[in-house]
């Protein structure tokens, strides 16, 4: 005797799934588990069964019994376990782990492959073994499952619970952190709000800290570019601020680059070798993280070396670029480096 996952579809007519049922008990089928999905063309009824019987066997009774694409496949007595219960399980888990998405929807659909899409969005794939899970709007998890079709069932399972790995509303709340100074900051979101305390915050610094911020002594920043750094749909930013003043600005740009978002920051001189800069770091790669990037980078001229001694704290990779003026740190968001 073995265990089997059984599915099949049916017409939507009284006592069809009656006779299914009577045809595995007929091949000496004890039925463990049962769950009814919708599909595009029909319903579909999915058995985990204890059965003697083999695989073909057991397709032919089906289909006998007015069963339509029937599939047999091997299943284990792991997968008898209560479905809403082992759902929530999963649910608990990404909750606290959102950048295991790909893996834990794997599990909630059984499937054999999954993993992130980066890039424009995906329209649906002909092929019914792969299903596209939109997660934001250049984000995506592409599951496939080589011997059992994914139902509209559980596409619409996979997108709610998809749907739990958004950034938690702790992640863009207000948080304080203690300095080496022993002065305490408050980091915040920015948001449109904070134009003119940004205006003055690169007023008050230096040409040279401009400078390794933009590459240019900046002397103000344009009003179009502030509005991009707002824009959550292109990245995501911070502000610290004390006594009324923004202090520092830290950013989290989206690039084009699969799976890769960047990172800069503007530090008021004054408040620079304290361990504000490095504290926003270690939240903007957190939000990284939840958001679904594998890497954060940072582009850097190769004089900034306070920016050089912040990164490899972290553990990032440093090089440099095709311009010898310009360094590049990459950053898997898995393997930054604990305080």
């Amino acid at each position: 005797m073995g265990f089997l996952r059984i599915r099949t579809t049916v017409d939507e007519r009284p006592g069809r799934l009656a006779s299914l049922a009577a045809a595995l008990a007929a091949r000496g089928g004890n039925i463990l588990g049962l769950s009814v999905q919708s599909d595009a063309d029909g319903t579909v009824d999915e058995f985990v069964a204890d059965i003697p019987a083999n695989p073909e066997t057991v397709r032919e009774a089906l289909e006998a019994a007015g069963g339509r694409r029937v599939q047999v496949v091997p299943a284990t007595a792991h997968e008898l376990t209560d479905e809403p219960t082992r759902a929530l399980l999963l649910a608990s888990r990404l909750r606290s782990m959102p950048w295991r998405l790909p893996e834990l929807l794997a599990e909630l659909l059984r499937a054999d492959d999954a993993r992130w899409l980066y890039g424009e969005a995906v329209s649906d794939l002909p092929d019914p073994t792969q299903l596209v899970v939109p997660v934001a709007p250049r984000r995506a998890v592409r599951l496939r499952r080589a011997e059992l079709p994914f139902t509209l069932t559980e596409a619409a399972r996979a997108a709610s619970f998809a749907r739990l790995a958004q950034p938690a509303e702790t992640s863009a709340a207000e948080r304080t952190i203690k300095l080496s100074d022993g002065v305490e900051i408050t980091v915040r979101p920015l948001t449109s709000i904070y134009r003119e305390a940004v205006r003055d915050l690169h007023d008050r610094c230096s040409p040279e800290s401009r400078r390794f911020r933009y590459f240019t002594s900046m002397p103000a920043l344009p009003a179009r570019t502030f509005d991009r750094l707002c824009d959550r749909s292109r990245g995501f930013s911070l502000v610290a601020g004390h006594d009324g003043q923004v202090v520092a600005m830290a950013n989290l740009m989206f690039t084009p680059d699969p799976g890769i978002a960047e990172m800069a920051f503007l530090v008021e001189d004054r408040w620079q070798g304290l361990g504000l800069g490095t504290a926003m770091a270690r939240m903007l790669v957190r939000s990284a993280r939840d958001l679904g990037y594998a890497e954060v980078k940072a582009t850097l001229l190769s004089d900034n070396a306070r920016m050089r001694r912040l990164l490899i704290s972290l553990g990032a990779t440093l090089g440099y670029t095709e311009d010898p003026g310009v360094m590049e740190g990459r950053l898997p968001v898995g393997t930054m480096v604990s305080a």
